[in-house]
């Protein structure tokens, strides 16, 4: 098949006389791999059937309950303390933000009358201000108006430093006044060419100020409501039991007509992704699966006969390795992984490259992900103008002996390095998931072969992504010597995303753990260029400086980089669910229902 027949091909899929499986099949049939294909409707902005909204109720109500599978059940329903996507779905039921992201990574109102923009007076001539319309006739759960105070106070109490949110660096630097009650306006010191970060997606959700208004501060972790939501959302809490279920009962006095469709919502949280992708595109017993991070195969093989389908949402999510730049077995000042100090082992440049080289990213990606992770040697995958080019991956155990060795590394009986009476023995923790321990193991039998011991740690996902500052096995703490994680990209601009290894982030008993530098990365020309792009207005500049920040951690391998994951869930077959990439997956729950 030529190229002229696979752009053919690809067209028949846009206009839906031929499926995307269909298209994967023929595909195959020619020699290419399934990841192969599925890459191919990356690109093409064809892997998710759903993105857009197209909702049509003509009136609230009515479709009974909605169920969800969150399989990582939500702990906390406070969304400025959400260090774990969970907690941010959870809270993203009842709480929503001025704006969010859609699948073509466009803002678009959730609870701001209007995007801000140049030609509506929005944004600024110097990006240094912007103005923010608000929604009139906007009613939080317990009936009080929603307004400019709402919004004003929610800026205050994340950036509070006492009040440890983890989103204090989304308003920690910009001033938020209140120009009437329906208005605000958001300054900066510079110009900001990202400046859709307060107030939108994950990190903008606004909370009422008459509910938080005493637990401001130290006393933040004191208030009822971070485990009993008053919101403005499409429904209303009923009940909660951290980690395992969440209910929600439609909310009559939402601020759109027509929505939300379902009379209640019910988050299943608990079990696994392989029991959750079951219940959903074999059996049907609930309608939505989050997060299956699943064999592709049995993926494929569910699907076959079975009630539900499977989206693969194109955006910037990462399965990847953290290696600890700090130590986290000793204590200094009363604190493991401390900022001041280094690890005894991974400190050494040729052990973390060692490591590189063991990982076996293309066998991953073939005998686990397939189309749902892409092996790449990149942190920033999308969007591509953000992609380098200058970084690649290599799997070579016997290199990987080799620069042990030559580092002074020498193998004992037992088969494992030493060198001036350390062992090369490391702890390596994730998740409880089946592709997860199974990378693990992967990568513990490469590494064996070339000296290395990896004692493998398997934590539940309620407990690793837990907010909990008191867990001591939370994968913000990284107590730890090698973690692996999918982090997550909440916006088309890498700003946010990118903040992981500033040195001013890194997580500490100070700030609860809730510092997004959980490696622990520290380099001064990374501080000092993530802080130019923060105000260069010249976009072509402005991603040049994002690929120099991308290789940064990922040539000091700090980090190793896993597989590019596209968001991948289940639906039932007549659930329309509006996804997104570059939002959370509830981001407009609002325009669920069923055809």
């Amino acid at each position: 098949m030529n190229e002229s027949e696979i752009r053919g091909l690809i067209d028949q899929v846009r206009d839906n006389s031929v499926t995307r499986k269909q298209f994967i099949r023929q595909m195959v049939g020619v020699g290419l791999t399934v990841p192969m294909a599925a890459q191919m409707l990356l690109t093409s902005g064809l892997a998710q059937a759903q993105t857009a909204s197209t909702y049509k109720p003509t009136k609230r109500g009515g479709g009974g309950p909605l169920k969800l599978l969150w399989w990582q059940g939500a702990t906390l329903l406070q969304p400025h303390f959400a260090s774990g996507t969970k907690d941010q779905e959870g809270s993203r039921i009842f709480y929503e933000p001025l704006g969010a992201w859609d699948h073509d990574g466009n803002m678009v109102p959730i609870l701001a009358a209007e995007v801000p923009s140049a030609a509506n007076g929005g944004v600024s001539k110097d990006g240094k201000t912007i103005t923010w319309k608000l929604k009139k006739n906007v009613l939080w759960h317990d009936g009080k108006p929603f307004t400019a105070d709402d919004v004003v106070f929610t800026a205050a109490y994340a950036a509070d430093v006492a009040t440890s949110a983890y989103t204090r660096g989304s308003y920690a630097d910009v001033k938020v006044t209140k120009v009437d009650s329906h208005t605000v306006k958001v300054e900066y010191t510079k110009a900001s060419p990202f400046w859709a970060d307060p107030f939108v997606s994950a990190a903008g959700m606004i909370i009422p100020k008459h509910i938080f208004e005493s637990y401001k501060g130290s006393a933040s972790r004191d208030a009822p409501a971070n485990l009993k939501p008053v919101g403005t959302g499409p429904y209303k809490f009923t009940d909660f039991k951290p980690g395992d279920m969440l209910r929600g009962v439609i909310n009559n006095d939402y601020h759109e007509p027509n929505r939300p469709y379902f009379d209640s919502i019910e988050m299943k949280g608990g079990g696994d992704a392989v029991s959750a992708a079951r219940a959903v595109l074999q059996t049907g017993e609930y309608d939505y699966a989050w997060n299956l991070q699943v064999e592709d195969e049995l993926l494929l093989r569910l699907e076959q006969g079975g009630k539900g389908r499977t989206t693969i949402t194109p955006g910037g999510n990462i399965e990847f390795i953290q290696l600890n730049m700090a130590d986290p077995w000793t204590e200094i000042e009363g604190e493991r992984a401390h900022a001041k100090s280094k690890h005894p082992i991974l400190s050494e440049f040729a052990v973390r490259q060692a490591i590189s080289l063991v990982v076996d990213r293309a066998g991953v990606q073939k005998y686990i992900y397939g189309r749902t992770g892409i092996a790449t040697s990149n942190f920033l995958n999308n969007p591509q103008r953000f992609v380098s080019k200058n970084t690649k991956f290599e799997y070579n155990v016997e290199k990987a002996a080799q620069v042990l060795e030559d580092a002074g590394w020498k193998k004992g009986p037992d088969g494992i390095r030493e060198k001036g009476g350390k062992k090369l023995k490391l702890v390596f923790s994730t998740s409880i998931n089946g592709p997860r321990q199974k990378t693990q193991q992967i990568i513990k039998q490469a590494a064996q072969k070339a000296g290395i011991d990896f004692e493998l740690k398997s934590v539940p996902a309620s407990v690793y992504f837990s907010s909990d500052p008191a867990n001591p096995d939370t994968y913000t703490k990284f107590f730890a010597d090698v973690q692996m994680f999918t982090t997550t990209m909440p916006q088309p601009d890498p700003e946010i995303f990118m903040n992981q290894y500033l040195t001013s982030q890194f997580a500490t008993k100070a700030n609860k753990w809730l510092g997004r530098n959980s490696t622990r990365y520290s380099n001064p020309e990374y501080d000092k260029i993530y802080l130019a792009a923060q105000s260069e207005m010249d976009p072509v500049k402005r991603a040049d400086m994002f690929v120099k920040m991308n290789d940064m951690p990922v040539n000091d391998i700090a980090i190793i980089p896993l597989v590019y994951r596209p968001r991948t869930a289940g639906l039932v077959r007549n659930l329309v669910a509006p996804l997104s990439g570059w939002d959370n997956d509830l981001w407009l729950l609002k325009d669920w229902y069923k055809s």
